[in-house]
Order: structure tokens, then sequence, then C-alpha cells
């Protein structure tokens, strides 16, 4: 009886839009999905610098080189803010990073793929980076509050990186047909990947229908998904790329773009971990995290000096 009433006054606080913070009495498949949610964003935050990381020295000025430096590194600063705010459900980040290099724990499996020119720079800012923002912003308003607090950041970084992207995309539409090539190249590798990127369709949709009644998501996968095309497609015509896709078309009854059908079967391959980069992805951070144990030690070394010292 007393679990019901938890469980009532719980939605209830949901459902008048308050928040809930980590001393508060929530259910446990509450935490479990939170956990799962939170860590999958922090792990797909410090991953998704991989393939950028790998252009820094290949930057075509440094003008560039800075901007995707500041870029990794706001990056870096939102896995750290989302491993922190997923502490406070009550996991170590020891286990949450174990989760990630023993392969149990999911990223975003856009991640997975290489990239393979500079216009993919462009490419991940302007796509990648604006599916996430689609995806993140109504998570600002998300019922967890060290979650949504986190998020206010990330996204006005976000925005950034989305606009940076963006910015070389239109640099390179406007230069050289060589150039242009490569803008449209790119977009042809990473559009259909940018809009896997908001997860299965509803109906397959495990999770979606909870988070939803929780408010931990505010919108469903195709709501969300719907919304970038509609708002991507004239940013492509705009700067005189064509988006790969021969289905898409204006629905004027609906007042947004139909589209052509996704391939699930390539997408849940990559989540399997058959992707062109998801090895090298893992022995990249595993080796990061491994190469970065002495300055662990030497930070709680010091931390134990000084609580002696007081």
């Amino acid at each position: 009886m007393l679990r019901i009433d938890l469980e009532g006054h719980f939605q209830e606080k949901i459902d008048k839009e308050d928040r809930i913070e980590a001393k508060d009495w929530m259910p446990e498949a509450y935490r479990k999905t939170l956990i799962r949610q939170i860590s999958q964003h922090a792990h797909s935050e410090i991953v998704g610098m991989l393939p950028e990381g790998n252009w820094i020295t290949r930057a075509p000025s440094l003008k560039r080189k800075a901007i995707l430096l500041a870029k990794i590194q706001d990056e870096a600063g939102h896995g750290l803010y989302l491993y922190s705010a997923c502490e406070t459900l009550g996991i170590d980040r020891e286990e949450l990073l174990n989760e990630l290099h023993t392969g149990k724990a999911k990223y975003s499996s856009i991640f997975n793929y290489p990239a393979l020119t500079w216009a993919d720079m462009g490419a991940i800012g302007w796509l990648v980076d604006g599916a996430a923002i689609m995806n993140q912003i109504p998570l600002c308003r998300t019922s967890y509050g060290p979650y949504s607090r986190a998020m206010i950041r990330i996204c006005k970084e976000e925005s950034f990186h989305q606009r940076q992207g963006y910015e070389i995309m239109l640099t390179l539409s406007k230069g050289s047909d060589e150039q242009k090539n490569m803008a449209q190249d790119a977009l042809n590798r990473w559009w259909w990947l940018s809009i896997m990127m908001f997860g299965p369709n509803d109906n397959d949709s495990t999770h979606s229908a909870q988070s939803i009644k929780w408010k931990i998501k505010r919108f469903s996968n195709d709501e969300l998904r719907q919304r970038f095309i509609d708002m991507t497609v004239p940013q492509a015509e705009l700067i005189g790329l064509k988006i790969p896709d021969p289905d898409l078309k204006w629905n004027e009854e609906r007042k947004s773009y139909d589209f052509g059908k996704i391939d699930w079967d390539e997408f849940w391959n990559v989540v399997k971990g058959n992707g062109p980069c998801n090895k090298q992805r893992l022995k990249d951070r595993i080796q990061a995290y491994e190469n970065g144990e002495w300055v662990r030690d030497a930070a709680v070394a010091y931390a134990e000096k000084r609580r002696e010292k007081n």
C-alpha cells in the first residue's frame, strides 16, 4: 500500500511539472531508465570526440584548428557534466566507464562511422549536432533536476557547434567544384545516419512511452525526426546542396516533408557492434583511459595530502 502511495505521489509531482531531485523517492525503474539514458548520452559525448580529433592536425587553417579544438573541448566538458548528473543516481563513474569499455553500455551509433574529409567536420556539426540539439532542447525540461540543469549549458554550446558546421558547408558550397562535390559527398554519407539518431520508429521503441509518461522525454522519436527534416531541408537548399533522398517531397496537407524508407537493418547492425569503426572507437577509448591512469592517481594522492594537512 505504501509503495502505491509513493508512486502516486511521484507521478503527481511529475504531472505538476515539479522536478525530481537526487534525494527524492523515485521508482527503481525510473532510476534505471535515467542511468541508461544519461550514461549513453555521456558516452556519446566522449566517443564523439574521436572522429573529430583525427582532423585537428589536418584542419585547413589555424582558425579552423582553433575552432575544432574548442568544439572537442566542449564535448569533453559535456561528458563530465553528464557523468556527474548520472552519479547523483547512486552509480559510480568507474562502473559507468567499465560498462562502456566492456560493450555493455551503448553510445550513439553514428560515431561508428569514419570522417573521411574536411567536409565531414561540417556535416557532423551541421547534421549530427543539429539532430542532437533537436533531441536535447526538450531535455532542458526533463523531469530529473540534475539532468535538466546540465542540459541548459550543453544546448547553448551545441548550438555553436551546429552553426560552425553549417558555416563550413556554406564555405565549401561557395568554393571550387571540387569543394562543392566534397560538401555534397559528406551530406550524402551523413544524412541518413543523422535521421537514424532519433532512434527507432515509435512502434518499435521499447522505452519511449514510459519515458514520455515520466517526462524524461517530451516528444517521440518520430516527432523529433520530422522536425529535424523539416528544419534541415531548407538549409540544404539555401546553400545549393541536395538531400540524398529521391522520395523527399513537401506534403502540403501535413505542412511537412515526406521522406524515404530508413535502412533500419544497417542501424541495428551497427548498434550490435558491426559498424565500420565500432572496434576502433572502443579500443581508442580504453587506451585513453589507461593512459590517463597516472593523472587520476596523482589527483587522488594530491587530495589525500590536502586532507592530511587540514
